[in-house]
């Protein structure tokens, strides 16, 4: 399982701290949401934001994964209590010379996904 993939499922799973564990401690990371760019830095202040979520049924399914030496990229969609999306996610991950991740980015769009209508594999 890719680092991405990896990390996702341990988020979506709750465990926070063990989905953090696998960023750099000085990670570097931007989400572009429909709310406006979090910018931030650090493995306690990813924590953080990670906490301040509201409480929700929410993972990230990988649709296409893909990478080319140290960047990991995935398009994806999210969902809500397993089946109701909430829109659709690409990311891209640097994974750093120790193996964790660190940097980070993503776009989340409650309405556009890269891939066609109903295209999964």
């Amino acid at each position: 399982m890719a680092k991405m993939e990896k990390y996702y499922a341990t988020l979506d799973s709750g465990r926070l701290e063990e989905a953090t564990a696998l960023l750099a401690e000085d990670v570097e990371f931007a989400m572009i949401l429909p709310t406006g760019e979090n910018r931030g830095r650090g493995r306690s202040e990813m924590l953080s934001y990670l906490r301040g979520r509201p409480p929700v049924d929410r993972q990230h399914v990988v649709l296409r994964a893909a990478a080319d030496g140290d960047l990991e990229f995935a398009q994806g969609e999210v969902t809500e209590n397993g089946e109701r999306t909430t829109g659709y996610f690409t990311g891209v991950m640097h994974i750093g010379a120790d193996g964790l991740i660190d940097r980070y980015q993503v776009a989340f769009s409650a309405e556009f996904s890269v891939l066609p209508a109903g295209e999964v594999r």
